[in-house]
């Protein structure tokens, strides 16, 4: 069985600048726009928002 686009991987990069991403997947009919996660920056020391790069 074929992997369809449906759910592509996409990086999740942090908005405290540090360089720090996340691999995951999404659903594109579900989250048309880009995706926005709270998680933790192991160089920030604390949860921040990491959002989806392009």
């Amino acid at each position: 069985m074929a992997r369809t686009t449906q759910r592509p991987v996409v990086r999740l990069r942090s908005t405290a600048k540090t360089g720090t991403t996340y691999l995951t997947r999404k659903n594109r009919r579900n989250d048309p726009d880009r995706l926005v996660l709270r998680k933790y920056d192991p160089k920030a020391g604390r949860h921040v928002e990491f959002r989806e790069d392009r």
